[in-house]
């Protein structure tokens, strides 16, 4: 059990370090360039996974499902991302993202037809009020650019990765999460290179020493590391005990924030997340 839980704290700190090494690279790489050569590498490592567990690869024959999860989870999620972290501090989107389970609840009812408890309902309002809190604090300090910008573009990743994850159930009952996972990544990458034609401009390409090591960070630790680390501590411990953990990344988010890139909270944005991630973890605990 106790091997379990680690595993699921690492998954999620491994995540919230993507938000960091995002923040730092904004300067260093236009997000759809970034998110590209992140999802590149992650999918060849991934494919390298696959081959060692002797496993197939159904690239073609399931490209109806690979695309929509890749579009959605690693086009629209990660983009939105790394747009979202060139306008406000990674501490502020950390706390945004607390909306992640409530998206998840959402499009949980409205495709799956899950039955919803009450109780989850009135997590949900809370995390949105929470939310809406959260974007009054427009004297944030660490706003790089337009705020309220930044802020719709880190609730747009929620809404993508709300929908990848409930799409990834759905699909998932005839593919394994490895594979699934994979073939996301590939048509993901592909869609995000598209996106880059006519519109990177490549004297916008800062890289330095700590820039590369943030890329290889994301492209690794954040993307294949985090998932195998995840759904091994799903595996020991199961989906419903495993799922409030997901509240952990705004937590951990924030503080790898102030500790790595020194960042300041306002008393509205903290206020804010922390009901947002009371909302969360009510709407997502169930027991």
């Amino acid at each position: 059990m106790k091997k379990g839980f680690l595993l699921l704290i690492i998954a999620t700190l491994f995540w919230a370090g993507n938000y960091i090494a995002g923040r730092y690279l904004s300067d260093a790489l236009p997000p759809t360039l970034l998110n590209t050569v992140r999802w590149a590498i992650s999918s060849l490592l991934l494919w390298g996974l696959l081959v060692i567990n002797k496993k197939p690869f159904p690239i073609f024959s399931r490209w109806k499902e690979f695309l929509i999860l890749g579009f959605f989870g690693i086009f629209i999620f990660s983009t939105t991302t790394y747009m979202g972290l060139r306008e406000i501090s990674s501490s502020q989107a950390g706390m945004i993202v607390a909306g992640i389970p409530v998206s998840i609840l959402i499009f949980s009812f409205i495709l799956l037809k899950e039955k919803i408890k009450v109780k989850s309902w009135i997590g949900t309002v809370i995390s949105i009020i929470g939310v809406v809190i959260l974007i009054q604090g427009k004297e944030n300090i660490e706003s790089f650019g337009n705020a309220l910008a930044g802020e719709v573009l880190i609730i747009i990743s929620c809404i993508a990765w709300g929908l990848y994850t409930v799409l990834g159930r759905k699909y998932g009952k005839a593919t394994d999460p490895l594979t699934l996972t994979a073939g996301a990544a590939v048509y993901g990458t592909i869609l995000s290179l598209i996106s880059c034609i006519g519109t990177v401009d490549m004297n916008a390409v800062q890289m330095d020493g700590m820039a590369w090591l943030a890329l290889f960070y994301v492209s690794t630790f954040a993307s294949v590391a985090a998932y195998l680390a995840w759904n091994a501590g799903v595996k020991i411990l199961g989906p419903g005990t495993a799922a409030p953990f997901i509240n952990l990344l705004p937590i951990w988010t924030v503080i790898l924030g102030v500790i790595v890139l020194n960042e300041g909270i306002n008393t509205i944005t903290l206020v804010g997340g922390v009901i947002a991630i009371i909302g969360a973890i009510l709407a997502s605990l169930k027991k």
